[in-house]
């Protein structure tokens, strides 16, 4: 067995096509699929499934794929001890994160890369659920997530920031004369909302449930820029957690303002439990707190509140 056969696989699992997955390799697609067959010999099992496509995994070939990711993913944190030493001097990490934490993600990576220079960056915008199976498939090194929804027997959790929940207005939008909204004032607004897929979404309706208030929701999205339009637009408003919402909007017209009582769920970086944990992943967990997440966003809150 060699390592290479393993890069195939995996390769061949992200692109589903061989040729794509040898193009990836930068092998041709008669030595990709002849490695594969080899390691198919060698362990005794169909890994693939084919006629003259790829038509997917085995339920064996899933478990070898899981495994292939497994040991290479414990072969990178070898050569990075190897090559790092003391010193982390650069590196790949594969980020996934909530998309309600994007703002914060991009905060992130500016302190990240301006401690490492060198490093390259992957950014996935994923669902908790999704997050966790990820890295425990090795197909992420850290997520950002809900610390309510990470079992502590298989995940560590690092505290970033509480969630604080705002409301977006446009231009001409009619407010009351107080800065600092309630829920049942909030409920008053046709909005637009994230729709139920996202954990935020729950949040909000158990919100509105303790203040008693029926919303009225007319737009359901699971997409950042169509909230933005909707209300850009003056139409509607929306409610977000300043953690969503880009710097750019303030510059754009669009209003927050704060509400009371804050839910204030627990946002944390994740990272799957293991004995030796990769040198660069030591050293983003190290440095990941002297970030100050939950001052900057509550310094955005102060700033652009209207």
């Amino acid at each position: 067995m060699f390592i290479r056969q393993l890069h195939y696989l995996i390769a061949l699992a992200e692109h589903r096509h061989f040729a794509q997955a040898a193009e990836h390799c930068c092998v041709s697609q008669p030595s990709l699929s002849t490695a594969i067959r080899q390691l198919e010999q060698e362990l005794g099992i169909t890994i693939i499934q084919r006629d003259h496509h790829f038509q997917g995994f085995t339920p064996e070939g899933g478990r070898v794929l899981a495994w292939a990711r497994q040991t290479l993913a414990s072969l990178d944190g070898l050569r990075q001890e190897a090559a790092l030493a003391q010193t982390v001097a650069g590196g790949v990490l594969a980020i996934g994160a909530i998309p309600s934490a994007m703002r914060v993600v991009s905060l992130l990576i500016n302190e990240y890369r301006r401690e490492i220079p060198r490093l390259s960056l992957k950014v996935f915008a994923l669902s908790t659920h999704d997050i966790l199976g990820r890295l425990k498939k090795h197909e992420l090194h850290v997520g950002i997530a809900y610390t309510e929804q990470c079992p502590a027997d298989i995940y560590e959790a690092l505290p970033l920031f509480s969630e604080r929940f705002v409301l977006l207005t446009g231009v001409g939008a009619t407010l009351p004369d107080n800065k600092v909204l309630s829920w049942a004032e909030v409920g008053q607004f046709p909005l637009c909302l994230f729709n139920h897929e996202m954990h935020n979404r729950r949040i909000i309706e158990y919100a509105f449930q303790q203040a008693g208030v029926s919303p009225t929701v007319v737009v359901e999205t699971n997409a950042l820029d169509v909230l933005y339009e909707m209300v850009s637009r003056g139409r509607v408003c929306s409610i977000a957690p300043i953690s969503a919402v880009p710097a750019c909007f303030f510059t754009h017209g669009i209003g927050i303002h704060p509400i009371m009582p804050q839910p204030a769920p627990e946002i944390s970086l994740l990272r799957l439990r293991q004995e030796n944990q990769p040198a660069l992943l030591c050293s983003i967990w190290a440095m990941t707190p002297q970030c100050h997440l939950q001052q900057a966003l509550d310094q955005a809150i102060t700033r652009h509140a209207r």
